[in-house]
């Protein structure tokens, strides 16, 4: 069974880079460069927080996994376990695929008028990777979230992050160390639901996956799964 720094490591070597798209289209959007302050919620291991560093923003995150915090801190210095009390109010907010609890304990962080994003999963017939895993817990609302929130609307936007893979073997491990199902692999964050195909044998999990994506495969041996993300942007009122 993987340990929870190899699977942390599977999600920062394999699978964290899928979301760049998504990343780079919200900080096009934002206009994100010298002197904004972000704070990223749910880090996993930085590389959205390295990305806006290198448009010479100031990025600080929170990640609750200690395996992912620990990587997140070898690329950036300030990765905490829990949203700061920042003595200077940050601008920007990146939520993706929060929980209702996690954003509300993140706002006060942020300033007045600062922008805070939330991102999931498109719509289900976009999304190949949902349906590829069991179906997976269903895209998050997150024009309610954000009116749950008492955030301004301020824009939203699709981008397309098509999750690609060497082989196999490199598919199932980085699609395992998303967290999304909890019966496969150790020390991920469990997103809820059941375990893949509803088993609960890791081994077992992970067999049936690599089954499920042989009709993806190229010819080369790759895997391609096409994906739509939505991000909503929205401001602090």
């Amino acid at each position: 069974m993987p340990t929870a720094t190899l699977v942390a490591r599977d999600w920062a070597e394999i699978q964290e880079r899928m979301l760049v798209p998504l990343y780079e289209a919200v900080y096009d959007r934002l206009e994100v460069g010298p002197g904004d302050r972000l704070l990223g919620l749910d880090c996993g291991a930085g590389l959205a927080l390295l990305l806006a560093a290198g448009r010479g923003a100031a990025a600080t995150g929170v990640e609750a996994d200690p395996a992912r915090r620990a990587l997140a801190r070898e690329r950036l210095l300030e990765v905490l376990a829990a949203p700061p009390a920042a003595a200077r109010p940050y601008d920007a907010l990146l939520a993706f695929s929060p929980t209702p609890a996690a954003l509300a304990a993140a706002l006060p962080a942020v300033r007045l008028g600062g922008a805070v994003v939330l991102a999931d999963w498109g719509p289900a017939e976009r999304c190949t990777v949902p349906a590829v895993l069991g179906g997976g817990p269903a895209p998050k609302d997150l024009d309610a979230l954000a009116e749950g929130a008492g955030l301004r609307p301020d824009g939203s936007g699709r981008v397309f992050c098509p999750f690609g893979y060497a082989d196999v073997d490199s598919a199932v491990r980085g699609l395992l160390s998303t967290g999304l199902y909890s019966g496969a692999g150790t020390g991920s964050r469990g997103g809820g639901g059941a375990p893949p195909f509803g088993m609960s044998d890791p081994a077992l999990a992970e067999k049936e996956l690599a089954e499920a994506l042989h009709p993806y495969e190229r010819p080369d041996g790759a895997v391609w799964l096409p994906n739509i993300f939505r991000y909503v942007i929205t401001r602090v009122a």
